[in-house]
């Protein structure tokens, strides 16, 4: 009896009745699964990784910081300020030159340190001035030099002087500079977009047929 049980059972484990397991759907299911990982790293990887390229500068997308002017801390129109190693040196032009017209000195020294510093680097570079990474050293120096100068002198910065020298740069550097224009997705986007019906396909005809031959799907 215990022989002729366990034939029944391996009988019925291998006889035509028995459902198995079929591989296209299984093979069907992996590569679903593994174009549905492949899809999300990609657009993973897309809005993490920030574009190093095609970047452009005018006067429509970079514009002058907008603060809030507030007067420098412990530092009074009349005094000299101490965030720098420079600012004796700055404060004792203006008071040489023009004392007690500290804004025009601020114009002045704008004109001649900050923008002198800005025309030479340009000058040496001989890069497309229309790629934000060819410039973007050059105008963090220039922004740094004007806030270095204008808390020299205990004039709050940004002010109307300092974007009138970001004005002349742009007009002088970026006036030919094409704006950001609407353009195609990513390539990255686009396969994403495109693979993940064209994997969900074959694995959905798959299940179809699967329940077909198993009689699942009749009435």
């Amino acid at each position: 009896m215990g022989v002729q049980s366990g034939t029944e059972e391996e009988l019925a484990m291998t006889g035509p009745n028995h459902k198995q397991p079929e591989p296209a759907a299984l093979v069907c299911f992996i590569m679903t699964v593994f174009c549905v990982k492949e899809t999300l790293c990609l657009i993973n990887e897309k809005l993490v990784v920030e574009p190093t390229f095609s970047e452009h500068l005018s006067p429509n997308t970079i514009k002058p910081t907008d603060h809030t002017n507030t007067v420098v801390s412990d530092c009074t129109s009349s005094d000299c300020g101490n965030n720098s190693h420079r600012c004796p040196v700055f404060c004792g032009f203006c008071e040489e030159v023009s004392p007690g017209k500290k804004v025009e000195c601020l114009a002045y020294l704008l004109d001649n340190v900050c923008l002198n510093d800005f025309d030479s680097a340009m000058n040496e570079s001989k890069t497309d001035p229309c790629i934000w990474g060819n410039v973007s050293g050059f105008y963090s120096d220039l922004s740094m030099c004007t806030e270095e100068i204008s808390d020299c002198l205990c004039i709050p910065w940004p002010n109307a002087l300092v974007e009138q020298e970001i004005l002349k740069i742009h007009e002088k550097y970026f006036k030919d500079c094409p704006s950001e224009e609407p353009s195609d997705p990513p390539p990255v986007i686009v396969f994403a977009l495109v693979i993940t019906p064209i994997c969900l396909i074959p694995a959905m005809v798959s299940l179809v047929v699967l329940k077909t031959k198993n009689g699942d799907g009749s009435p």
